[in-house]
């Protein structure tokens, strides 16, 4: 089954979104969205590096939450200083050390740094032992490696290892 399916939970996705995104649940669609919610998992299955594992859901709404959080805050305070004046704003490079090993986990927290406004994974080491990020403004660069590693790379080390 895994090989004609080898992403069920990710080909319901797809099919739902594009219903959504073309606002109708007509014949035609319902088709058209199936094959392509089995097709495009089917093709690109060699491409994942292998499904993760994911553990604790009531983690996974707890992260979800925080970085809502996060982005609505970040978004505030970047138009704050964006509006402010220009010598308010210390832009900053960030090492990030990680402790996870799941690459799946190191790029879910790339993407959640990626996604938070005034901050952004600009590499990752290629051993994983790292990220640098940019943030737009960098008061602390230590207390904010903390605060990354504690609010993201926590939770996500209990929901993938």
């Amino acid at each position: 089954m895994r090989r004609w399916l080898p992403a069920p939970l990710l080909s319901a996705v797809l099919l739902v979104v594009w219903l959504l995104l073309n606002n109708t649940v007509a014949v035609g669609h319902v088709v058209l969205g199936t094959v392509l919610a089995w097709a495009i998992p089917l093709l690109t299955a060699g491409l994942t590096g292998g499904h993760p594992r994911v553990r604790r859901p009531l983690a996974i709404a707890r992260l979800a939450l925080v970085v809502l959080r996060d982005i609505v805050v970040s978004n505030l305070e970047v138009a704050r200083r964006v509006l402010g004046p220009e010598e308010a704003i210390r832009p900053g490079w960030l090492r990030v050390p990680l402790d996870l090993a799941d690459p799946h986990a190191i790029t879910t927290l790339a993407g959640i740094i990626t996604m938070t406004p005034g901050t952004l994974t600009a590499d990752i080491a290629p051993d994983g032992s790292h990220l640098v990020v940019h943030a737009f403004h960098v008061t602390d660069p230590e207390a904010m490696v903390r605060a990354i590693k504690a609010r993201y790379e926590a939770p996500l080390r209990e929901i993938f290892e």
